[in-house]
């Protein structure tokens, strides 16, 4: 696994155990999901007994219930040999406290997650956990539990966004704007980089108001004067007439002096040491954050995934608490920011997702961001044979997974087991000619097929407004499924001049898609509804533009005295 970026398809519990090593990771960020009024691409419920998590997608809404299975989980926390007892006597207070219900499923859930993430940490990693108000004070509570309560580093408070209010709808508390991010150190010492975030413009106009003359660079006035004067040690002389306790040598003083870098305002006046602006790191980083704006959907990083956390927060985290070459883990990654951020950062990471929704999303991502980028995917099919294993197992799941293949989206958005609706997915593409936004739908079979499917895919195609429909099949197609498709046409379009034409029909195998040899035949442009990554640009000026905006002030933004003591 050493210097290898990998993605895992399945339940991370199962991922962690299987697959990550004891004391391998430097850093580990997640973000688990629990609050019903959010929305999430996950619902992670262990369902069964085999060791196998139930992947499944409803609505984009996370749900946690209490079932014979979180039961099942409780118990196994308490018996095994692993598991720290406070932590076993917390989650019973819980349950006795709260009930059996959402909220204490996702605890238990979380629970035996944090304490395998606890031992695949280095003595030196660290780990941060985001959450809201929700359930952020019970998982505190766990964490302290888990890694031990005098490890935890910093609480930090993330500005999400700028104001929120339901008081037209009857809501009658404050608005909700911040999120938590818990640090929290596995040993007696970590990594820290420390950060600097801009001052503010108030701040610069009050404490840095002299500009040079001829450089027009700013500075600002400090004292030269060794605290603490003879009793620590500062040296007593002469200068400019004036004669203190100075905390640099003559030599030193001197120096600075032929360097134009000390100052005296009028005759007899304490001579004092100028700063420059430009020579000046910034703010150390504070724990509350508001500088870092969400992802919105006019955002160049927007991809329209629910939840997307922004890069520079994920940037600012990998930054602070890790080192070029060290390995990121995110055991719910979603769509890949952590990874993403890790990627830019020259980090190696670990990504873990219980959908082939979200792993798919990532490698586009990441194929977009970083062309030519290596890593290897785990847990997905990458043969007929594990595609057709996948459909035994979880027909929904190999439906998701098959209409990533050709680029689309669950056909409303809101992927839900059910009924067969007849449409899976869909994509768009705009027509060369007119430029019009045309659908394509796209219909998955797992099973054995005939030319009876193939014509209700053309009924299909007028019930729902689609100029196209692909047609992906595990088992090959027979002789009247191919007629039936040519007897649909085909769609025609124009470029510059010339008439192109698409089958309107198109029947792709599995086994084609897995080894190239099919792919759809469409228009240049055909996406799904999710946006592309933007190709990864290493610019300092678009981090700092993204990183700093709206800085608040703060009193003394220097954070104390930047002079080099000799």
């Amino acid at each position: 696994m050493a210097g290898e970026n990998v993605l895992y398809y399945g339940d991370n519990l199962y991922v962690l155990r299987d697959h990550i090593p004891d004391e391998s990771i430097d850093l580990i960020y997640l973000d688990p999901p629990f609050n019903s009024n959010r929305s999430y691409n996950v619902i992670f419920r262990e369902a069964n007994t085999s060791g196998e998590a139930e992947a499944q997608i409803e609505a984009f809404d996370d749900t946690w219930r209490w079932t014979t299975e979180t039961e099942r989980a409780l118990n196994e926390l308490a018996q095994s040999r692993n598991i720290p007892p406070p932590l076993v006597d917390l989650l019973n207070g819980f349950v006795g406290f709260l009930g059996r219900n959402d909220l204490t499923a996702y605890l238990v859930m979380l629970a035996g997650r944090l304490i395998e993430l606890h031992r695949v940490l280095k003595p030196h990693g660290t780990l941060f956990l985001h959450c809201d108000l929700t359930a952020g004070h019970y998982i505190k509570i766990v964490l302290d539990a888990v890694f031990g309560k005098d490890k935890l580093i910093n609480q930090i408070t993330w500005k999400r966004t700028s104001a929120h209010s339901d008081a037209r709808q009857g809501g009658k508390r404050m608005g909700r704007i911040t999120d938590l991010i818990f640090w929290y150190a596995k040993g007696e010492t970590w990594t820290h980089n420390v950060q600097y975030t801009p001052y503010s413009q108030a701040y610069i106009e009050d404490f840095y108001r002299h500009v040079e003359e001829g450089t027009g660079r700013r500075y600002r006035l400090d004292n030269l004067t060794g605290p603490g004067g003879e009793r620590k040690g500062n040296p007593a002389y002469e200068v400019m007439g004036v004669t203190r306790y100075w905390r640099y040598s003559k030599a030193k003083m001197q120096a600075l002096i032929d360097a134009g870098r000390i100052v005296q305002t009028n005759p007899g006046a304490v001579p004092q040491y100028k700063r420059y602006l430009d020579e000046m790191p910034g703010v150390p980083l504070q724990d509350i954050w508001t500088d870092i704006k969400p992802v919105q959907s006019h955002s160049k990083e927007y991809l329209g995934y629910p939840t997307q956390k922004p890069r520079p927060l994920l940037e600012r985290i990998i930054r602070m608490a890790s080192n070029p070459g060290d390995l990121v883990l995110d055991p719910f990654c979603g769509c890949g920011t952590t990874v993403a951020a890790a990627q830019a950062l020259d980090r190696r990471w670990i990504g873990i997702d219980i959908t082939h929704l979200a792993i798919n999303l990532i490698c586009n991502r990441l194929n977009t961001m970083f062309p030519g980028i290596s890593y290897r995917v785990v847990g997905q099919p990458t043969t007929l044979d594990g595609a057709r294993k996948l459909a035994a197992t979880d027909r929904h799941e190999f439906e998701l997974w098959a209409i990533a293949q050709v680029g689309a989206r669950p056909a409303k958005g809101q992927p839900k087991k059910g009924a067969d609706q007849g449409v899976d997915g869909v994509l768009f593409f705009p027509d060369p000619k007119t430029r019009k936004q045309q659908k394509v739908i796209v219909q998955v079979k797992s099973g054995k097929v005939k030319r009876g499917d193939v014509a209700t895919l053309a009924h299909d195609l007028e019930r729902e407004g689609a100029v196209a429909g692909l047609f992906l099949t595990l088992d090959p197609p027979t002789a009247p499924m191919i007629a039936e498709a040519a007897s649909v046409g085909f769609y025609k379009t124009a470029l510059l001049g010339s008439e192109y034409s698409y089958p309107r029909i198109q029947i792709l195998t599995i086994e084609g898609l897995l080894s190239g040899r099919e792919r759809p035949q469409l228009p240049f442009g055909a996406t799904a509804a999710l946006k592309q990554a933007e190709k990864y640009r290493a610019r300092a000026e678009d981090f700092m533009q993204d990183m700093f905006a709206g800085i608040e002030d703060v009193e003394d933004q220097d954070g104390g005295d930047f002079i080099d003591e000799e």
